[in-house]
């Protein structure tokens, strides 16, 4: 891909990015999730490019070459001002839009609705918008897809994780993308996380909504958005496959975004839950269609 690394500092920290486009061209922000990296927009970022955006994914917080925070904070509050931030930082203005798959889908919906004039669209993938699963998390089937995230809660899942180089995501990703070889995928994800401080930190934004982990008061407010529609027309997009999220928890999305004006909801077929590197031809269609519509 036609990609520039770039290091960008916001929020106290020095946030590593591939970066392509035009440096006047309006921002799009993307944010990967767990267990991930910044090098699965390596294929939506050219074609952003080409649209005429400045388009920019960072490794976050936590994320090695990203720095490490040093108060420890991984809640959700905290990835919202990150994105603010990094907003600010790479001077973007209200053309700018966000894009967020995962945790950074979650961070995209809390980031969009604290401070909405920042970003005009907003696409998120994978983890469906406030309001859509509504009690279908909680389904035996969805539990037993979920059963990392209780599992991270313990002090031993950071030994259990990091064995055999990672082999724990490895698993991850067979089960939540069937079919798909992530070979390229998880050696630029184990460079992220292979450091035992790095892979604490990505668990740590378990801990933090889940369980124990350190927070700070100063994140409340961006925090509070994150259960909330953000105001944006909103594309969200899901695998039919998804082994992570099952699909039947996306499908409340339709429901919940249709009286806002602009927004919609699109299953892509014979995907699963790394849908934008498993169908990058579809998904960078939706979102290059999506983000370039003028109000």
């Amino acid at each position: 891909m036609d990609h520039a690394t770039t290091s960008i500092e916001a929020n106290g920290l020095t946030f590593a990015a591939l970066a392509a486009g035009p440096a006047d061209g309006p921002l799009a922000l993307c944010l990967h999730g767990f267990p991930d990296s910044a090098w699965t927009w390596r294929h939506l970022l050219p074609d952003l490019a080409d649209a005429g955006f400045r388009a920019v994914a960072p490794f976050l917080r936590g994320y090695a070459p990203t720095e490490m925070p040093p108060d420890g904070l991984y809640q959700v509050g905290a990835l919202a001002t990150d994105a603010a931030t990094l907003h600010e930082a790479l001077g973007g203005d209200a053309r700018a839009v966000l894009i967020g798959h995962d945790w950074g889908a979650i961070t995209a919906y809390a980031a969009a609705g604290w401070q909405p004039e920042r970003w005009r669209r907003v696409v998120t993938m994978a983890v469906p918008p406030p309001g859509a699963m509504g009690s279908g998390f909680f389904t035996y089937a969805q539990l037993r897809r979920s059963w990392y995230m209780f599992f991270f809660q313990h002090p031993l899942s950071d030994m259990a994780v990091a064995m055999d180089d990672l082999a724990f995501i490895d698993g991850l990703w067979a089960d939540w993308s069937p079919g798909y070889d992530a070979t390229e995928d998880l050696a630029h994800v184990k460079d992220a996380l292979r450091d035992p401080a790095n892979l604490a930190a990505a668990l740590g934004y378990y801990r933090a909504m889940l369980g124990d982990g350190p927070k700070d008061a100063r994140y409340d407010d961006a925090q509070s958005h994150a259960d909330r529609l953000p105001p944006q027309p909103l594309l969200y997009l899901h695998g039919d496959g998804d082994g992570c999220l099952g699909p039947e928890l996306a499908r409340g999305a339709a429901e919940v975004l249709r009286d806002d004006a602009g927004s919609r909801f699109e299953m892509v077929e014979g995907a699963g839950h790394f849908l934008h590197v498993e169908r990058p031809a579809e998904v960078n269609r939706l979102v290059v269609d999506f983000v370039t519509v003028s109000e």
